[in-house]
């Protein structure tokens, strides 16, 4: 009888043994799972964020973009116009430049800097221009000849200079717009806007 119960209690430890292997062996695997999950809804959620950051950023960009061209039109009216808007007591540039500085602000939130510099140099150069055609244009008694035939070489400066910036921003926000290039920009914050430029 002894060795029955012998048998008994040894065949008993091993079914528990082997059960609590089995639940420890199951509870490593569901904590690998868990942990890899864990690990795979982060990266998820990281990469769902950079997408809508870049999605963002696009849009910001584009706005910039189509806010300048309404400048430049505006512009564009007073250099070829007969004697330009202001001859007549009208500003029409002023609302598209106020649109301009409003899409210029959500550059500067979308970011990084680089973009935000370049975006700057754009407003600062259509400002300039603005500033320019004030200058040039006599309050009245023009005859009805365009601002860009009595001024050709400022017009031609002025139309050069837009030029210039906007491709330098246009080439900026396109390495931003790149994978990794938020990321290279600011680190290479060294380089100019000419620099990025060259390099794209």
């Amino acid at each position: 009888m002894g060795e029955t119960v012998a048998i008994a209690l040894i065949t008993a430890l091993a079914t528990l043994t082997a059960a609590g292997l089995t639940g420890l062996v199951t509870a490593l695997t569901v904590r690998r799972q868990v942990a890899g999950q864990l690990t795979a809804a982060r990266e998820e959620r990281a990469e769902q964020r950079t997408q809508r950051r870049d999605q963002d950023r696009r849009d910001a960009y584009l706005g910039f973009l189509a806010a300048c061209d309404q400048a430049y039109r505006e512009l564009d009216r007073d250099w070829v116009g007969p004697g330009g808007s202001r001859g007549t007591g009208v500003d029409s540039p002023y609302a598209a430049l106020r649109g301009l500085d409003e899409a210029y602000n959500r550059v500067l939130l979308a970011g990084p800097e680089p973009a935000a510099d370049a975006a700057g140099a754009v407003v600062r150069s259509v400002n300039e221009e603005y500033a320019g055609q004030r200058r040039l244009t006599p309050a009245a008694g023009t005859g009805g000849e365009p601002l860009a035939e009595r001024c050709r070489p400022e017009h031609r400066a002025a139309i050069g200079a837009r030029a210039r910036q906007r491709d330098e921003f246009v080439a900026v926000a396109r390495r931003v717009l790149e994978p990794g290039g938020a990321a290279a920009l600011v680190r290479g914050r060294d380089a100019t806007p000419a620099d990025v430029s060259a390099r794209a």
